[in-house]
C-alpha cells in the first residue's frame, strides 16, 4: 500500500501556508516527498515560514500573491510553472473570518469574507485546473469547515462562504472528473493553534464547551490533518471525488453530551 501514498515527483501548492493548519498540511505533503510551493501575502510571515520549514529540512518555494486577484493568480501560477514545475496538487487553504453579529455586519465586510473564502478557491482552482486538464491528472483539496454544515453566532459570512465551498467542491468534481481530476474537501474541527491559544486555557468557557462537545475530549492537533491531506493528494484517493472529510474528533457525529454526564 505504501506507493499509493507517496508523493515523490509531485508538485503541491498550498495557499495560506505561512502558519497554522496550512503549514501543518504543507509539511505533511512535503514529508511524503512532494515538492512544496507555499503562498502567502505578508513578506515577514513568509520569511518566518521559510525558516520554520527549513528547520524540518523542507525546502519551501515561496510565492507572495493575492489569491482573490485573478490576474495576480494567473501571473503567479505561470511563474511557478516556469520556475518549479506544473502543479499536481492544490490545497486551497487561504481564508479569513470576521466575528460580527449579522445585524451589525457591513455588507462590504460580508463580501470580503466571501471573496476570500469562496471566490478565491474558484479563481486558483480554475487556473491550476487548466494545466491539470492538459496533463490528464490532478488533485484539488478545498479546506472547508464544520461551518459548511452548521451555523454559529457571529459568523454568518464565514458559514455562508464555507457552505458554498462545499458545493463548489462537488460541482468542480462533477465537471472535472472526466479529466482524472479529483476535487475533495477537508472540514477541520477545533484545533490547537496560536490563534486559539487564548481560549484554550483551563477554565475558559469556550475551552470547556469544545472539550465537552467533542467525543474525542480534546482539541485537534494540527498534525491530525496530515493523514487526510496526504490521502486526498495521493493515488490512494483516485476514486474519491466530491467528498468532504470532516476531521473534527466526532463533533458532527453527535448531538452532544447530556448535562451532568
Amino acid at each position: 500500500m505504501k506507493p499509493n501514498f507517496e508523493l515523490k515527483g509531485k508538485i503541491a501548492l498550498v495557499t495560506g501556508a505561512t502558519h497554522g493548519l496550512g503549514m501543518a498540511m504543507a509539511k505533511a505533503l512535503a514529508h511524503q516527498g512532494a515538492t512544496l510551493v507555499i503562498n502567502g501575502h505578508t513578506p515577514a510571515k513568509m520569511e518566518a515560514a521559510i525558516e520554520a520549514y527549513a528547520s524540518e529540512e523542507i525546502l519551501a518555494h515561496p510565492y507572495l500573491f493575492d489569491v482573490s486577484d485573478a490576474k495576480a493568480v494567473d501571473a503567479a501560477i505561470s511563474k511557478i510553472e516556469a520556475e518549479v514545475g506544473e502543479i499536481d496538487i492544490l490545497v486551497n487553504n487561504a481564508g479569513m473570518i470576521q466575528r460580527v453579529p449579522a445585524l451589525e455586519m457591513d455588507p462590504e465586510d460580508f463580501r470580503k469574507v466571501v471573496d476570500i473564502d469562496l471566490v478565491s478557491p474558484f479563481i486558483v482552482s480554475q487556473r491550476v485546473a487548466k494545466t491539470m486538464v492538459k496533463n490528464g491528472q490532478g488533485k484539488i483539496i478545498n479546506i472547508c469547515s464544520m461551518m459548511s454544515e452548521l451555523g454559529r453566532n457571529t459568523v454568518s459570512a464565514y458559514a455562508a462562504a464555507k457552505g458554498g465551498l462545499k458545493m463548489l467542491t462537488r460541482n468542480l468534481a462533477t465537471e472535472w472528473a472526466k479529466y482524472n481530476i479529483q476535487v475533495n474537501g477537508i472540514g477541520p474541527g477545533y484545533f490547537a493553534t496560536e490563534q486559539t491559544a487564548p481560549i484554550r486555557v483551563d477554565g475558559h468557557p469556550f475551552n470547556e464547551f469544545i472539550v465537552n462537545r467533542t467525543p474525542a475530549g480534546r482539541w485537534g492537533d494540527p498534525d491530525d490533518l496530515g493523514g487526510t491531506v496526504v490521502f486526498l493528494a495521493s493515488k490512494a484517493s483516485d476514486f474519491v471525488n466530491g467528498q468532504i472529510i470532516y476531521v473534527d474528533g466526532g463533533i458532527l457525529a453527535t448531538i452532544g453530551k447530556p448535562a451532568g454526564e
